[in-house]
């Protein structure tokens, strides 16, 4: 067996406390690390030229052409992992501890790495805290110039197997190095940057135009074609500031820091990306960076056929729309929780009432409330505002956790606010469909939820929404089209529970209880203080036989909404049909729910 020596950027990565969840869980755990494998981990070291040299149960090692390849591929997947296990309790999230080590090492012929180098690297590992990456100090001198993010220096530490002490640093993820900590090099801290335009009150992007990385300089216009679409597609987002085109293609041909580009085009995220064909392949790269600090927010990777340019150009496009729609979002929410709410401007309140309605509690969509009171304050002709309040009291009323006649009233004169300001506001039309929905009006309720398509045909959770409603009137075939729709618009929504409830929704109808249930259970996963998923899960599970889970069930909902009965969900549930909401009621009186 031949063997070649070669200097290489090593990660080591593995899961924390893996063998406590596997004997809490082991069918759930093992889906999700898969899940976290295919849609996440595999892409981000694919678009930083990563190659995997093994997996074990729980981790793996991976080998990259240089650290900052590393080291940006491991920040990702640490704040995606943070974004995934928010709402989770502590037993339940999946963490990662990664050490990357700048080394010499043996390649057999097989592909394999051996050698010190290796060793070193899965040591750091060990030593890394939940969530963080710890770097050896060849590692680190390789990108601390590079690096706007909070680092300490962990001095001197003993690894073992390793006879010599190396220093170690921690790279803590999603933290800005707004302040020098003291352990750190004066080489760590950037300079201040020069002053430049001030910031739209909204959030705000630039598209550069995607490098043609093909020998081929007539591929251009397909790299430029991408740009176009992409661009078109984003400027339909309202709520989004976008750079035009003219602006951002002066930096064309141009090796740019997205730092600087920020501070000239007065943006907070940049999006930029490649474009590469080989004989008749097309491969097309994308990646979100926030320009204030520099850290990457989302990578993703699109394969094709030539042929297949314009079908691929529209996925490259929907898929991009749908990635970093919620990215933005999430960095925007993040960013006003740091805030103080009496520092808060009206996007900002909005942006934070949207995450705590997201919440699906009695207590965060309350919270919420008062933020988009504060925003409507603050700015009286906000639509989205006014749209969102509206939802807000109308979706409680089905929760129970609200007077209907009052809440739907105080809905309809938000929803009337909104509209004066705004006549395509989605998400006022979004609580019309709530308030028609109460009433049992399918038809009503399909209009509403098509105009907010059409106003806003990339707003993925109108999409979904339409599916719930069709599921009510009892089309399941059509409310499935249309949760998929969502669900491809926005894979990782901030409403991903929704989605499953109203594929529960949509199941349910058809009389697959089965489905149903499970789908309410991956919902409970996510959002275990929603009400509404426990109700579908009880009676799917008390018409599925399985009685002794729909009690199971039953007992949180009366946690959650203590006054609840078979009475009020038969009054409240939105199922246009009756027989629908017989079979509802039938399945929870199987698990014992009274009144």
């Amino acid at each position: 067996m031949t063997e070649t020596r070669k200097l290489v950027a090593i990660l080591a990565a593995d899961v924390v406390g893996y063998s406590r969840l596997t004997s809490v869980d082991e069918d759930r755990t093992l889906a999700r690390l898969r899940a976290l494998r295919s849609d996440l981990i595999d892409p981000t070291i694919t678009v930083h030229m990563g190659r995997v040299i093994k997996r074990t149960g729980d981790g793996a090692l991976v080998e990259f052409r240089s650290v900052v390849d590393a080291v940006r591929c491991a920040t990702e997947v640490q704040n995606a992992m943070v974004e995934r296990n928010a709402g989770l309790p502590p037993d339940r999230r999946i963490e990662f501890r990664i050490g990357i080590h700048l080394g010499d090492v043996v390649e057999e012929s097989d592909g394999d790495l051996m050698g010190e180098g290796v060793n070193i690297a899965a040591r750091l590992e060990g030593v890394a805290q939940p969530g963080a990456i710890c770097l050896s100090e060849d590692a680190y001198r390789q990108v601390k110039s590079r690096l706007d993010l909070k680092i300490n220096d962990l001095g001197e530490v003993r690894l073992k197997n390793i006879i010599e002490p190396m220093r170690v640093y921690s790279l803590h993820v999603g933290i800005p190095a707004d302040v020098k900590p003291a352990s750190v090099p004066q080489a760590t801290v950037a300079e201040a940057p020069a002053p430049g335009l001030a910031l739209p009150d909204r959030p705000s992007i630039a598209v550069l135009p995607f490098q043609n990385m093909s020998d081929d300089p007539s591929q251009e216009h397909l790299a430029d074609g991408v740009v176009e679409d992409i661009l078109t597609a984003l400027a339909r987002l309202r709520w989004l500031f976008v750079i035009a085109r003219n602006s951002s293609f002066t930096y064309k041909g141009r090796s740019v820091d997205v730092k600087q580009v920020g501070r000239e085009l007065g943006v907070r995220y940049v999006l930029e990306g490649s474009v590469r064909r080989s004989g008749n392949r097309v491969r097309i790269t994308g990646q979100l960076i926030d320009s204030a600090t520099g850290t990457h927010l989302w990578a993703d990777r699109f394969d094709g056929a030539i042929e297949d340019i314009f079908d691929l150009q529209d996925q490259v496009t929907s898929r991009v729309l749908g990635a970093i729609a919620p990215k933005l979002q999430q960095a925007e929410i993040e960013r006003a929780a740091h805030k103080p709410p009496q520092n808060l401007d009206a996007w900002e309140s909005f942006i934070r009432g949207l995450h705590l309605f997201s919440q699906h509690s009695d207590a965060s969509t309350r919270k919420a409330i008062d933020m988009l009171d504060h925003a409507i304050e603050l700015d009286p002709d906000y639509a989205r505002a006014h749209g969102l309040r509206a939802v807000c009291l109308a979706w409680r009323v089905f929760q129970g956790w609200e007077n209907r006649d009052t809440a739907f009233a105080a809905a309809t004169d938000s929803v009337h606010r909104a509209f004066a300001s705004d006549s395509d506001e989605p998400w006022a039309f979004i609580a019309q469909a709530f308030v028609s929905l109460g009433k049992r009006d399918d038809q009503a309720a399909v209009a509403a939820l098509t105009e907010a398509v059409n106003a806003s045909p990339n707003f993925a959770f109108a999409h979904a929404l339409l599916g719930a409603v069709h599921a009510f009137g009892g089309r399941p075939a059509q409310a499935i089209e249309c949760i998929e729709r969502g669900a491809r618009l926005s894979p990782r929504d901030i409403f991903a529970e929704e989605y499953q409830l109203f594929y529960s929704f949509a199941h349910f109808q058809a009389g697959r209880y089965a489905e149903a249930a499970a789908a309410a259970e991956r919902a409970i996963q996510l959002r275990p203080e929603h009400p509404a998923l426990y109700i579908m899960a009880a009676s799917s599970y008390g018409q599925a036989g399985e009685i002794g889970k729909s009690k199971d069930m039953l007992v949180q909902l009366s946690n959650l909404v203590p006054t609840i009965s078979a009475a009020a969900i038969a009054e409240t549930f939105p199922y246009t049909r009756q027989d629908d909401r017989d079979r509802l009621v039938a399945g929870l009186r199987a698990g014992g729910l009274a009144g």
